[in-house]
């Protein structure tokens, strides 16, 4: 296992262990003055690491492009995510790391589009991109225990 890959799969455990005793609905809320909920931000965590690193190496996503276009960046919940989705959003969190370790390691990633993002920071290459992703998910940890603590309210 890829440290660097390692230091984001253990904080979506916890953020899994944040939100366990959520229902569907509350994982669904957007509270007054903000655009998404939970689940988008859970769901947005996949999708900006599908597009970091492999739209930028010019691959194909491990996810398809319809759960990429509902979750990247500038999107906002569009529908009601029911159980089963949510339960496919939680296991996308692992299975997405676990693709991303095998084709890391496997050498796929030869090409990359450089960024610099919209804190920025500049991405050059996939160890760029990949170094990106906790403080990411950082952020949107952030959100979702805010979030957390509104729909609770």
């Amino acid at each position: 296992m890829n440290k660097r890959i390692e230091l984001i799969r253990n904080p979506r455990r916890l953020l899994l262990e944040i939100i366990k005793d959520l229902s569907v609905e509350q994982l669904n809320k957007i509270p007054a003055g903000f655009n998404n909920n939970i689940i988008w931000n859970i769901g947005h965590l996949i999708a900006a690491q599908e597009g970091v690193c492999y739209r930028r190496s010019g691959l194909e996503l491990k996810t398809d492009e319809n759960f990429f276009q509902s979750y990247k960046a500038g999107s906002k919940p569009e529908a009601f995510v029911d159980e089963a989705e949510v339960e496919r959003i939680k296991s996308l969190l692992f299975s997405t790391l676990d693709e991303l370790d095998a084709d890391y390691n496997a050498g796929i990633f030869k090409t990359y589009t450089g960024v610099v993002t919209r804190y920025g920071i500049e991405l050059s290459n996939i160890e760029d991109g990949i170094n990106f992703l906790p403080f990411h998910e950082g952020l949107h940890m952030g959100c979702i225990v805010t979030l957390k603590r509104l729909v609770l309210q």
